[in-house]
């Protein structure tokens, strides 16, 4: 299911970017485009999240000229966007980064910032996903 649904997204970045349509693609992704992205890469590399298969889909949205807003702004690992429930998984940042904003290169033009809010996952009742916003010259 996931690869055809990212085969479907490829499809219509391909048709906006034919187009020269500015646009940006954001959300939950559920893809861990690298080993840094993962604070234990080891312990997902059977899921679907991590396989091969999967950040290869990825890699071909970005090798349209797509940005990973993220990582055009903030290198290295430590940043995530998702901590599971269980085993304390905040407490020790064991996270994922799976939450995306891919930008068409013109709006690439206009990233100003993108960052995780992650000190949202700290408070009372939180989702185990945290928001993730991009800033762009308008």
């Amino acid at each position: 299911y996931k690869l055809a649904w990212m085969a479907r997204l490829q499809a219509r970045a391909e048709a906006l970017l034919a187009e020269e349509t500015p646009f940006l693609m954001a959300g939950d992704y559920n893809i861990i485009p690298q080993a840094e992205d993962a604070a234990k890469p080891d312990s997902w590399r059977e899921d679907a999240l991590f396989r091969p298969e999967s950040r290869a889909a990825w890699r071909r949205l970005v090798n349209l000229g797509l940005t990973d807003a993220f990582r055009a702004r903030t290198q290295g690992p430590g940043h995530y966007s998702f901590w599971d429930y269980q085993a304390g998984a905040w407490n020790r940042n064991n996270g994922i980064r799976i939450d995306h904003f891919l930008l068409s290169p013109t709006v690439a033009d206009r990233l100003r910032d993108c960052q995780i809010d992650r000190d949202v996952r700290g408070r009372d009742k939180p989702s185990d996903h945290v928001p993730i916003w991009v800033e762009l010259d308008i």
